[in-house]
C-alpha cells in the first residue's frame, strides 16, 4: 500500500484511539477499534496482534472488553476454525453503545450506593440538634436518585434511536454505503 494511505490510515486510529477518553475508554480500544474499520472487514486475534504489536493474551483480553461494551462480536466464518473480531460499522451506533454502556454501569452503581445509604440514614436515629441535617441528607438522596433516573431514561432514549428524531443523520451518512 502507498505509504502515504498507510500513514493517513494510522493518523485515522490514532485519532479513534485518542476520542475513546471522551467515553472513559481506554485507548487500546480505540486503537483495535479503528484498526478493524480500517481493514473494512472482520479480523482474527492473530491478525489484530500483529497489526497492533500486542500480545494475544491482551488482544484477547480487549476484545472481550469490547463484546462487552457492545462495539464488537466474534464471528465465526465458514470453513474456517478461527473466531473472527467483527465491529459495528456504523459510527452512531458505535456512539450509542459507548454511551449507554458507561451510563448503565453508573446507574446501576448509584443504585446500590442510593440502597445501601438511604437504609443507613432512616435506621440511623439521631439526636433532635442533627435531625435536620439529616432530612436534608435524605432529601439529598432522593435529588440524586432523581438525577440518576433521569440518566437511565436519557440511555433508554439513545437506545429506542428515538435521539434521530430530534437530532438526525444526515443522508447517505452510514459507512460504505450501507
Amino acid at each position: 500500500m502507498d505509504e502515504f494511505l498507510q500513514y493517513k490510515k494510522e493518523q485515522f486510529i490514532d485519532k479513534i484511539a485518542e476520542n475513546m477518553h471522551a467515553f472513559g475508554i481506554s485507548e487500546t480500544i480505540g486503537r483495535i477499534l479503528g484498526t478493524i474499520y480500517m481493514n473494512r472487514e472482520p479480523m482474527t486475534l492473530d491478525e489484530l496482534s500483529e497489526a497492533t504489536g500486542m500480545s494475544k493474551m491482551r488482544m484477547s483480553q480487549v476484545v472481550r472488553e469490547m463484546i462487552e461494551l457492545g462495539i464488537a462480536d466474534k464471528i465465526r466464518r465458514k470453513g474456517d476454525r478461527k473466531d473472527y473480531i467483527q465491529v459495528e460499522n456504523d459510527y452512531y451506533q458505535t456512539f450509542i453503545s459507548l454511551f449507554t454502556s458507561n451510563w448503565q454501569r453508573e446507574v446501576r452503581k448509584s443504585r446500590a450506593f442510593e440502597q445501601r445509604f438511604s437504609k443507613d440514614i432512616h435506621q440511623t436515629n439521631v439526636d433532635a440538634s442533627s435531625q435536620q441535617e439529616k432530612e436534608i441528607l435524605a432529601q439529598e438522596m432522593d435529588d440524586w436518585k432523581n438525577y440518576y433516573d433521569w440518566i437511565n431514561r436519557l440511555v433508554e432514549f439513545f437506545e429506542s434511536e428515538e435521539i434521530f428524531k430530534y437530532v438526525p443523520k444526515k443522508e447517505g451518512e452510514n459507512r460504505y454505503g450501507k
